[in-house]
């Protein structure tokens, strides 16, 4: 354990020792709003923030002793994300007793491996063994099972359903495999960089579109994303990544540049996923963690993301 804590750079501990003090802030503030007198909704309204708030310091929790415990314990975790979320997704979308093995392989074989060629860093094998190997063996195992009825919507659900909640997200913990320059720590501050950007993207956005928000971008998929919550939220979570470059090898303006890519990318995510859950008439995943919704309400930005992010790094800054 004492060899883990040496590995680990000092810039985690001043990160998310400055996240604990912004959480016990806002719970001091959202305390002293629940205590003021309000009509029904805005009572509502503060109970909602209290249990976002609540639910923050769990998450930050676990992500710290996540981190803390090395990339095999952040993998874990990564890999749990991914099948809850991938368990969400299929249980809001219809399947037939013919997916019941395609889907027990997806949760039980096609999970574990990819985290596993993660962990090894198999990079050739992890790029392509979802998309390819996953891909074809899933359908090919539902035919031979003879359920036909509605077989291509079906199958194309699971599929859609593997890519974005463990091929798209597990490119997050893959961060930590790459070559970078430097210390092999860093890397833990790359994958808390890229969540950070990602998540304070999303709370800006909701802060500025609650402020200022009147132009719906996309009103029937999202009522509440506003024109202005987008570009008042993407330009501050911007500002941050930018001004956070000091743990990353990008200088402050490529910082700014990948920064605005990562909004854009997590604003696409959140975007998409939602008109998936609008058209099987849903209005949250799931209800694992209270004030959010389920895991995928709450990762839905990073599956859009971090893709963009690995292969902008992989590309341009591991030697």
């Amino acid at each position: 354990m004492i060899e883990i804590w040496r590995a680990i750079p000092q810039e985690f501990f001043w990160l998310f020792g400055s996240l604990v003090v912004l959480l016990g802030i806002a719970s001091s503030v959202a305390a002293i709003l629940a205590r003021r007198p309000a009509d029904e909704k805005k009572a509502a309204s503060r109970a909602n923030l209290v249990e976002r708030i609540n639910a923050w310091w769990v998450m930050i929790a676990i992500l710290a002793v996540a981190f803390l415990l090395g990339p095999t314990m952040t993998l874990v975790l990564f890999a749990l994300a991914s099948f809850f979320a991938l368990r969400e997704f299929i249980t809001l979308t219809p399947s037939r007793p013919g997916d019941r093995l395609p889907l027990s392989l997806a949760f039980f074989m096609i999970i574990p491996v990819q985290f596993v060629l993660i962990g090894t860093e198999r990079y050739g094998i992890f790029a392509i063994f979802i998309p390819v190997y996953a891909f074809l063996l899933l359908p090919s195992i539902a035919a031979l099972r003879s359920d036909i009825e509605d077989f291509l919507s079906r199958t194309a659900k699971q599929q859609w359903g593997l890519m974005v909640t463990v091929y798209c997200l597990s490119h997050a913990p893959a961060l930590l495999m790459l070559p970078l320059p430097g210390e092999r720590g860093r890397n833990a501050l790359l994958l808390f960089y890229l969540l950070l950007v990602v998540q304070m993207s999303d709370v800006m956005q909701y802060v500025f579109g609650k402020l200022f928000g009147k132009t719906k971008i996309a009103p029937v998929v999202s009522p509440s994303k506003t024109v202005e919550g987008f570009i008042g939220g993407g330009l501050a979570a911007t500002g941050i990544g930018a001004a956070m470059w000091w743990i990353t090898p990008f200088t402050p303006g490529q910082s700014a540049a990948i920064s605005a890519v990562i909004v854009v990318m997590g604003f696409l995510g959140g975007l998409t996923l939602s008109a998936v859950k609008r058209s099987i008439g849903a209005k949250d995943w799931g209800v694992m963690i209270e004030g959010h919704g389920g895991m995928l309400d709450r990762t839905d930005s990073i599956c859009f993301a971090a893709p963009v992010f690995f292969h902008i790094v992989r590309f341009f800054y591991t030697t």
